[in-house]
């Protein structure tokens, strides 16, 4: 089936959708060879709207170990508010001992956070995505001035694929507000993460996340110390590429 994908119709197609129009196209095009990626935040919302379309949704979560209790709380209400399996992704234990063991807990504060990305998010991550043909996530456009504001609905990903194979990757809230996404949360009254009640938007691992100060764009909780216009972990590590065109 996905073999013969019309990509420039299919990209054609998502491009102004709404988000559930975009679920459609990407189940109907990918089927059981498609899978959603749950961070246990806002991505509630596009969980909702998959699973109204498609209750047998296969979603996947990264557990790098180190996530605030309330997230682990947070991905529990879920699997139980919607029946659903949620596979639940971890590194690599020897690598995590190798790079704790060398440099200790907190090595990201002083060299920066993309090595232990690199071990807890993105080997686990490349695992999942090398068996599998197509995935969804809850990027926005609003979310990260500097990396997502040129996020498609529909695009290649040129992270995860290969010279032998090829992913494709939907971000079907990439048009979707902040304000339009908690408006969709409250209205429907969906489970959501308890750390949105402390000033904490964008929510990673505990200790690379914090609450923000009103005015604040989101992305100032995550990894603070660093630069402000590279908020990215190398999940999506494609967008930094689209900003440059």
């Amino acid at each position: 089936m996905t073999d013969s994908i019309d990509l420039q119709k299919l990209t054609s197609d998502c491009a102004n959708a709404s988000p559930q129009s975009i679920l459609k196209h990407a189940f109907a095009t990918f089927g059981d060879d498609l899978w959603l990626s749950f961070s246990g935040a806002e991505d509630i919302v596009l969980l909702d709207m998959a699973w109204k379309i498609n209750p047998r949704v296969k979603v996947f979560s990264l557990d790098t170990g180190r996530l605030h209790p309330e997230t682990y709380q947070f991905i529990e209400k879920v699997r139980e508010h919607y029946q659903i399996k949620i596979e639940v992704l971890s590194p690599d234990a020897e690598q995590v001992n190798a790079l704790v063991k060398e440099k200790g807990l907190f090595s990201f504060y002083k060299d920066g956070h993309s090595e232990c990305c690199g071990v807890r998010k993105i080997a686990p991550l490349k695992r999942k995505l090398s068996t599998v043909k197509a995935w969804i996530t809850g990027q926005r456009r609003d979310q990260s001035p500097g990396t997502r504001s040129h996020i498609a609905p529909f695009e290649l990903d040129t992270t995860f694929s290969t010279a032998e194979r090829t992913l494709y990757k939907f971000n079907p809230l990439a048009h979707m507000s902040s304000e339009e996404v908690w408006a969709y949360i409250r209205m429907l009254e969906l489970p959501y993460n308890a750390l949105h009640e402390r000033g904490f938007i964008s929510i990673g691992c505990e200790p690379c996340t914090r609450p923000v100060l009103p005015n604040q764009h989101e992305r100032e909780g995550r990894w603070w110390w660093e630069e402000s216009t590279q908020k990215e972990c190398g999940l999506h590590a494609g967008n930094n590429i689209a900003t440059d065109n």
